[in-house]
C-alpha cells in the first residue's frame, strides 16, 4: 500500500513538473530579457559618453532603425548629434524626440538648447514657451537668460541668470555668460565681478580668465589679475591684454605687455611674436 502511494506521489510530482515547465521556459525568457535591457540600458549610457561621440551616433542611429519609436533611443541619437556638434540634425533629432507620446518637459528644453547652438534664436524662444512655467529648472533658464540677451532685453536676461544661478551647486558657466552679457553691454565693472564669481566656482575656466582680462582692460586696468594660472596662461592672458590696450591707441602698453607674453610662454608663442612684429612695422611705417 505504501508502495502504491509513492508511486502516486511520484507520478502526480512528475506530472506537475510537466505542466509547469513551459511556465518555467517563460519565466526563464523573462529574466534573459529583462537582463538583455539591463545590459543595453548599460551600454546606452557607455555610448553617450564615448569618446568619439560620431561613433555614438551610429550606434544610436542603427539602434532606432532596429527598433524603432522608443524615445530612450532617440534621446540618445539626439544627444549624441549635439556632443559631435551636428546642430542641425541634432534639431531635427530632438523635434523626433519631442513628437513621442512619451516626452517630457525635459526634451523641449533639450530642443530649445540645441536651436541656441545654431543660432536659431527665434525658434529656441518659441520651443521655450511651449513648456509650462511651473517648470523650473537650471537649464532651462539659463536658456531663457541667453535668449533674452539675443533680444537685448536686459532686464529679462539678468533676471533669468540670478535664478538659473540659483538653481545649480555649479553656476560657472552661468556667471560667465552673465558676465560676458554685460561686458557687450559696456558695464565693465558689474563683468569683471561676474567673471571673479565664475573663477570662484571653477578656478580652472580659462574662458572667465580671458574674458576677466579683457574687462579690465576695458577700464584700462592692465594689471593681470590674482586667480590661478599655468606659466601658458598667464603668457595668453598677456597678450589678451596687450590686444585690448592696443584697441584704445595705449600702444605703449600693449607692445611691453606683448613682449612680456613672448618672454613668459615656455614655447615659441607665435600669436605674440605675429602682433609684436605688426605693431613695429606700423609704427616704422
Amino acid at each position: 500500500m505504501r508502495h502504491h502511494i509513492l508511486m502516486t506521489l511520484c507520478a502526480a510530482a512528475i506530472g506537475l513538473a510537466g505542466c509547469e515547465e513551459p511556465t518555467g521556459e517563460a519565466q526563464v525568457e523573462r529574466a534573459l530579457k529583462d537582463l538583455n535591457v539591463v545590459d543595453e540600458n548599460n551600454l546606452n549610457d557607455v555610448m553617450l559618453t564615448v569618446g568619439d561621440p560620431n561613433e555614438a551616433v551610429r550606434y544610436f542611429a542603427g539602434a532606432n532603425a532596429s527598433d524603432p519609436g522608443r524615445i530612450d533611443l532617440q534621446r540618445g541619437l539626439a544627444k549624441s548629434l549635439v556632443r559631435a556638434r551636428r546642430n542641425t540634425e541634432a534639431i531635427a533629432a530632438w523635434q523626433q524626440v519631442v513628437a513621442n507620446e512619451e516626452a517630457q518637459e525635459i526634451d523641449s528644453v533639450d530642443l530649445a538648447d540645441a536651436y541656441v547652438r545654431n543660432n536659431q534664436w527665434d525658434e529656441a524662444a518659441a520651443t521655450l514657451n511651449t513648456v509650462p512655467p511651473t517648470y523650473e529648472t537650471f537649464k532651462r533658464y539659463r536658456l531663457e537668460a541667453m535668449v533674452a540677451d539675443s533680444r537685448q532685453q536686459w532686464d529679462k536676461a539678468d533676471s533669468f541668470y540670478q535664478t538659473a544661478s540659483e538653481l545649480t551647486t555649479r553656476p560657472a558657466t552661468v556667471y560667465n555668460n552673465w558676465g560676458f552679457s554685460k561686458l557687450t553691454r559696456g558695464d565693465y565693472s558689474d563683468a569683471e565681478r561676474l567673471f571673479l564669481d565664475a573663477l570662484r566656482f571653477n578656478g580652472t575656466m580659462f574662458t572667465a580668465k580671458n574674458n576677466l582680462v579683457l574687462a579690465r582692460g576695458a577700464q584700462r586696468n592692465y594689471t593681470i589679475p590674482v586667480v590661478p594660472m599655468t606659466q601658458t596662461e598667464r603668457a595668453r592672458l598677456m597678450h589678451t591684454m596687450a590686444l585690448a590696450a592696443i584697441k584704445q591707441n595705449d600702444v605703449t602698453i600693449g607692445k611691453s605687455l606683448l613682449n612680456d607674453a613672448i618672454n613668459t610662454h615656455p614655447q615659441y608663442f607665435e600669436e605674440a611674436v605675429l602682433a609684436l612684429e605688426a605693431l613695429e612695422n606700423n609704427v616704422t611705417n
